[in-house]
């Protein structure tokens, strides 16, 4: 019992959003559980492993991490120090955009939530301006929070209730990732400004989100108007040969022993896994799609009509199970590759070791200048949110352009913002690591 106690305490004093735990361990933790696969991985006929592309993800991260910790990289102020100070006013005309784009929305009935069919057609100028709403929230409070000496509990409560708001906002667009975003951000915050959050109590926060972001997808495809040709549940229209039928049969048998309530609890992890086994096969046959995957993220704000990147994917998976008889993705929905396999589709391990070695870079740049501002600046607001977006994309892959505008936008602000006097790390940060 002594030796649980100095294990859990020993726990506690990692700083759990470190560039050297947070990202990695929500890595390691999504394939894992995807491991407990309730024989999903024989029904979709799993052939490859993923592991040497997991296990490249890792090294190459922490590669990055260690390179720019060592060195004490920053992002340079690109030129722009006569912005200093100003940002906040930037910050709030975006949010004004997205208010506006957000209205519009509602007043033409576009509320996801009510169906997948509108969900998968909102008006992509209007979605994609609508999300500056939630970018302006998230940066405005957390800036407030750590801008305010006095955190008196009247005024947590006040932030807390405009934070959820602006989640159920979005909840009403069916979207989960963004409300992810802004939980995580605010957590994140929370651990450096208002009082640190031990990993034993983050790691039992981050099984009730995944609980609930796992059963909110299973309650929305419960519900989804199966009438619709959108919302088909018809499987691909092959003749199989007899053993084949016998097998698919016996297969989906053994796969329905298992409560769908269950299967649901980590079937985000489970497809994941699946997904990108499948990428990992579609290349070895057909090879890589060099570049098509990354060059959609732009494709799909042109003129006409385009194909995203996670429709692309839905094609590459699908190209192999439909042989089987069976879908790994509806037709008409989209896959989320998991940044692994977002990579290694467009370039195998050499651009999977490259990306994570950028995603390292990246998140260390940002610690770096926490680290030398202190907790209670902005560089601690682009941190959490640059870190947070990673972390999330881990599932979902990078392939929003929103998403990578607002990366950009809260590198370039930071850096603005950054003054570069270096303070004592002990009074800034506890870095212990295990």
């Amino acid at each position: 019992m002594k030796t649980l106690k100095n294990f859990v305490g020993r726990l506690n004093r990692i700083d759990a959003f470190s560039p050297y735990f947070f990202l990695p361990f929500v890595l390691v933790l999504y394939f894992v559980v995807s491991l407990f696969d309730f024989h999903r991985f024989a029904y979709f006929n799993v052939r490859e492993t993923i592991w040497p592309a997991v296990i490249l993800s890792l090294v190459a991260y922490y590669i990055g991490v260690w390179i720019t910790d060592k060195k004490g990289w920053t992002f340079p102020g690109f030129g722009l120090g006569f912005m200093k100070g100003k940002t906040v006013w930037v910050i709030w005309v975006l949010a004004m955009i997205g208010a506006i784009a957000y209205a519009a929305m509602l007043a033409t009935g576009q509320v996801g939530l009510t169906d997948e069919s509108v969900r998968r057609n909102l008006d992509p100028k209007l979605n994609l301006l609508s999300q500056l709403l939630w970018f302006g929230v998230v940066l405005l409070l957390s800036y407030k929070i750590i801008r305010d000496k006095e955190m008196s509990r009247k005024k947590m409560w006040i932030y807390g209730t405009i934070y959820f708001g602006a989640m159920v906002l979005f909840l009403l667009m069916g979207y989960r990732t963004p409300i992810a975003v802004m939980l995580f951000t605010g957590l994140v915050i929370f651990h450096y400004v208002i009082k640190r959050i031990k990993l034993t109590w983050l790691l039992a926060a981050m099984f009730v989100v995944a609980l609930f972001f796992s059963m909110f997808g299973f309650v929305r495809v419960l519900t989804e108007d199966t009438t619709k040709e959108f919302n088909s549940r018809e499987q691909p229209d092959v003749v199989l040969e007899e053993k084949k039928q016998v097998d698919l049969k016996t297969d989906e048998d053994i796969v329905n022993e298992t409560p769908k309530w269950v299967r649901q609890m980590n079937a985000e992890m489970v497809t994941g896994h699946i997904v990108l086994s499948k990428i990992i096969e579609y290349t070895g046959n057909e090879g890589y799609l060099k570049g098509q995957i990354h060059g959609g993220i732009f494709g799909t704000v042109l003129p006409g009509e385009q194909i995203s990147p996670r429709m692309k994917v839905t094609e590459v998976v699908n190209s192999i199970s439909i042989e089987d008889g069976r879908y790994i993705t509806r037709p008409t929905r989209t896959t989320t590759p998991t940044y692994t396999g977002q990579l290694f589709l467009d370039g195998g391990y050499l651009l999977v070791a490259i990306g994570f070695l950028f995603y390292g870079v990246i998140v260390a740049m940002l610690y770096n200048q926490v680290q030398a501002a202190g907790v209670r600046s902005y560089q601690a607001v682009a941190f959490a949110f640059v870190m947070t977006i990673f972390t999330v994309s881990l599932h979902t892959g990078l392939l929003d352009l929103i998403f990578i505008l607002m990366i950009g936008f809260a590198i370039l602000t930071a850096a603005i913002e950054f003054s570069g006097r270096k303070k004592d790390l002990n009074k800034t940060l506890e870095r212990d690591i295990l």
